[in-house]
């Protein structure tokens, strides 16, 4: 049996042994995990997960390779991946590369070989913790230390976000919408532009002036990594936009619309990843099936007083999952109804975006 080389310590002492892929490098996240069967490499490009290691409760990663088309985002930014078997002899007509080649070009550290399931179990029941990954020989001792003097970045969306405003275009459209980028994935972008939207993405910092001199039909608030009370820019710009233009909000989106109405977030045990949380439409009494990602949630109760009203509840944990001010033309949902490669129960919403865009242009 090939000898480990690489390990895991997880903020608690736990300790596991394995064997590294993609890049050589010792990394420290906040480890939390994903139930997903498929859709790894939209998990890995998704910029959402920037600082954190993701445990795939799914044992084979790697099988199919990494497809060009598929990515989330142009430069994945994940901390680091931790799978029970991966397979670097993809079998799959589209793929161009293997994960591990991926892993080595940006610099993404991954183990494989650990027991997923103990750790799973260890998440769900004491939260999501802090973890180190390094080589095989560093003590127990010395790797908590260095994960406890290991700083906690507070700035990951101004890390993800785009620098200049860039466009993505499509033809015959019919409405122009500007895109917040507090980490935008790519099939946001895809879904409006096949709804005939041309999107505009813009940084996270772009002011209301700024926005509003794109003559836009609306405004879309992108998901992101990170604690989003600390994305003020994007809370007061809703705050100087609602009323004026629809605005349409996913994960991040949604609850930095919450904030900006008053409301209030909460840092979650060890938040929802993974496609298969039932969600309640409050309004169609219809559950959806949904892909979610986030570790912070709206607190349902912060929201009396504000005038945003619960459109739909998570029937695992009863939190929020969409809100909404007609009157301001405002909505938000936390789960994601573009997810790729599923569930698509969700892909109303965008209607019902544009629907909201065509009454605001004929008022």
């Amino acid at each position: 049996m090939k000898p480990f080389d690489r390990k895991i310590v997880l903020e608690n002492g736990r300790e596991f042994c394995g064997y590294g892929f993609g890049a050589r490098k010792e990394a420290v996240c906040e480890i939390v995990f994903n139930t997903s069967m498929v859709g790894y490499q939209e998990i890995l490009s998704d910029p959402s997960y920037t600082g954190q290691m993701v445990v795939m409760t799914y044992p084979l990663i790697g099988n199919y390779g990494i497809t060009e088309e598929d990515y989330e985002t142009k430069f994945p930014t994940i901390g680091g991946m931790i799978v029970r078997e991966y397979n670097d002899s993809p079998s799959n007509f589209r793929y161009t590369k293997t994960m591990n080649e991926v892993f080595e070009e940006h610099g993404i550290p991954g183990i494989s070989g650990v027991d997923t399931r103990c750790i799973t179990r260890i998440i769900r029941s004491e939260g999501s913790q802090r973890v180190i990954m390094t080589d095989i020989d560093t003590p127990c001792e010395e790797a908590l230390r260095r994960l406890r003097e290991h700083p906690i970045p507070t700035d990951v969306v101004s890390r993800v976000s785009c620098r200049k405003r860039w466009m993505s275009r499509t033809p015959n459209h019919k409405y122009d919408v500007v895109a917040i980028d507090c980490g935008i994935k790519y099939n946001i972008i895809r879904s409006l532009n096949a709804k005939g939207c041309n999107v505009t993405v813009v940084p996270f910092d772009a002011s209301v002036e700024e926005i509003l001199a794109f003559r836009p039909d609306g405004v879309f608030l992108s998901n992101g990594p990170g604690d989003p009370e600390n994305v003020q820019p994007v809370i007061e710009t809703v705050r100087g936009l609602r009323g004026r233009l629809p605005i349409f909000g996913i994960c991040m989106g949604h609850q930095m619309v919450s904030l900006a109405y008053g409301a209030k977030t909460f840092k979650m045990k060890f938040g929802h990843r993974g496609g298969n949380h039932p969600v309640k439409n409050l309004d169609t009494g219809k559950i959806e099936i949904t892909s979610q990602n986030h570790s912070f949630a709206v607190d349902i109760a912060s929201l009396d007083g504000t005038r945003l009203r619960l459109t739909h509840v998570n029937l695992l944990d009863d939190t929020a999952e969409g809100v909404e001010c007609r009157e301001d033309m405002v909505f938000s949902v936390q789960y994601h109804p573009e997810s790729a490669p599923g569930p698509q129960d969700s892909s109303y919403l965008f209607d019902k975006f544009i629907k909201m865009m065509e009454e605001h242009r004929n008022a």
